[in-house]
């Protein structure tokens, strides 16, 4: 799969190119497609191979089959529409946490989620799903650490839950599909949560992780 992880500079966006670059085709974007070859360097340098590419955000998204949004809310809008275009009939999963920048551990005042504003925004040409907010950065940048907890996918269209169920489970998580894209209003509000756990408890990789669910269709997490 070509996967795209626009505004992928970041910490959640380099740690999940980390984790897809044995498995899938990453490039990661950037509004400075000379910062994306620079970050991109770095991270091959720590796998050992040239397995991921950097580009803007704008070419890495037009080259993709299925683009990933990893940039902080306040950056939300002015990305999707830098590439609004580039992803006409394609999947975008949206890992964005709409926190409030000046109170990390509480959201923003809105009644859409950060990844139903995505969807009104883009129009029904591209299929968006939520993933990836209850996952810790930490975590997803130790490669020897086991994948701990589980990715809560919401969407309205089978196509972006399947190929968002696909990359957690690339990832090493467990990933579970629950229900429409009007469920991430729900989903990333666990995020200020966590955020809360970890400075609470002195820890940096807390997640969640659902109970009482058995069989192999729920995608069991392993170590990557």
């Amino acid at each position: 799969m070509r996967i795209a992880i626009l505004g992928g500079t970041g910490k959640e966006g380099s740690g999940l190119a980390l984790r897809w670059a044995r498995h899938e085709e990453v490039t990661l974007g950037s509004r400075r497609a000379e910062k994306a070859a620079r970050v991109s360097a770095e991270l091959n340098e720590r796998l050992g191979a040239n397995l991921i590419r950097g580009a803007s955000n704008r070419e890495a998204a037009g080259a993709a089959e299925v683009a990933v949004l990893t940039v902080p809310y306040s950056a939300h809008r002015a990305t999707l529409d830098e590439v609004r275009d580039a992803l006409a009939g394609k999947v975008l999963i949206d890992v964005t946490a709409p926190v409030d920048p000046a109170r990390p551990a509480h959201l923003r005042d809105a009644a859409l989620s950060a990844a139903e504003e995505a969807q009104e925004f883009l129009g029904p040409a591209v299929h968006v799903a939520a993933a990836f907010q209850t996952i810790a950065f930490t975590l997803l940048h130790d490669l020897a650490a086991s994948a701990e907890g589980d990715v809560l996918v919401c969407s309205d269209h089978a196509d972006a839950r399947d190929a968002a169920l696909h990359l957690a489970r690339r990832c090493g998580f467990r990933a579970l599909e629950v229900g429409p894209l009007r469920h991430a209003r729900v989903v990333e509000g666990m995020t200020p949560l966590l955020i809360h756990l970890n400075r609470r408890y002195k820890v940096k990789h807390a997640g969640f992780g659902v109970s009482g669910l058995e069989g192999e269709d729920q995608g069991e997490g392993r170590q990557i």
